[in-house]
């Protein structure tokens, strides 16, 4: 059996207010969870450092990150993580190539470094490592991955992680086909396959959706299509758009719920969920 952690379920940007308390403010931060294995961890959204609170005391840290994308409500995390100050943390990072030949790495010594943040990364003590994949297959420790490209704005990847027969799909950021007809790229159908437990965007309403359609994200209906279509058994509504209020997001949780062949519920910071496997 393996664990999901949600420690950041926005999109876009940080957020906090009385409005967006329940369901919680900080961006895309997921951890998963097995016995004997390394913490994997979906994104470095704001998230991330209350995870870090949560692990910081581990002797010799190590954890893996499973990366989508580069934009910063994705990575503004990374330098409040408190188990990169120790020398005995040991930090993977699985990112997806980027077109123009740079590096991950080199991307984010660019990115966090004076003027922008006060010290560089390369003085955080923790070791640093990172991987660029791409449509890929590879593991950590037992644990299966699966890394595909999907619709989105710039490189951006959702991952599957399947681990002593139980599965989860992770899509953050995936672009709805614009117009009447939903579709899905070959990519992300081969994430989503029968995974007893899919994570995925559900930033827009189909109102929203009219003026954003371009913008990367999808609609509540569109994730539940998805899910639907791909057999999934269990659907996280994620990755939810920073005006939307707490009232708000419960009630089309629910009209989702309501409808969908498969389990509904939208993500809130600081729940866990115990992943099964899936059964016919």
């Amino acid at each position: 059996m393996m664990s999901v952690t949600f420690h950041g379920v926005r999109g876009s940007t940080p957020c906090h207010c009385d409005d967006t308390r329940h369901f919680g403010g900080n961006t895309s931060c997921v951890s998963l969870r097995a016995e004997g294995e390394v913490p994997i961890i979906f994104d470095l959204g704001t998230g991330l450092r209350y995870f870090g609170k949560r692990v910081n005391g581990t002797a010799k840290f190590h954890a893996v990150c499973l990366l989508t994308h580069l934009h910063y409500d994705h990575t503004m995390g990374l330098p409040f993580f408190e188990p990169l100050l120790r020398a005995d943390t040991t930090f993977e990072i699985y990112a997806p190539k980027q077109p123009d030949g740079r590096s991950v790495k080199e991307l984010f010594l660019e990115k966090i470094k004076p003027p922008m943040f006060p010290i560089p990364l390369e003085q955080f003590a923790a070791s640093l490592v990172f991987h660029e994949v791409g449509d890929d297959d590879f593991t950590v420790g037992n644990m299966q991955v699966r890394s595909r490209y999907v619709p989105h704005v710039g490189p951006t990847l959702g991952f599957r992680v399947s681990h002593a027969g139980t599965t989860v799909t992770y899509l953050s950021d995936h672009q709805q086909p614009a117009g009447d007809e939903f579709s899905l790229a070959d990519g992300a159908r081969d994430l989503c396959e029968e995974a007893d437990l899919l994570i995925h965007d559900a930033q827009f309403t189909a109102a929203e959706f009219e003026q954003k359609a371009s913008w990367g994200h999808s609609t509540y209906a569109y994730a539940q299509w998805v899910a639907e279509t791909c057999r999934v058994k269990r659907l996280a509504l994620f990755h939810h758009d920073p005006s939307r209020t707490d009232a708000s997001l419960d009630m089309i949780a629910k009209d989702v719920a309501a409808a969908a062949s498969v389990d509904v519920f939208a993500a809130r910071e600081g729940e866990t969920v115990d992943v099964v496997t899936c059964t016919a």
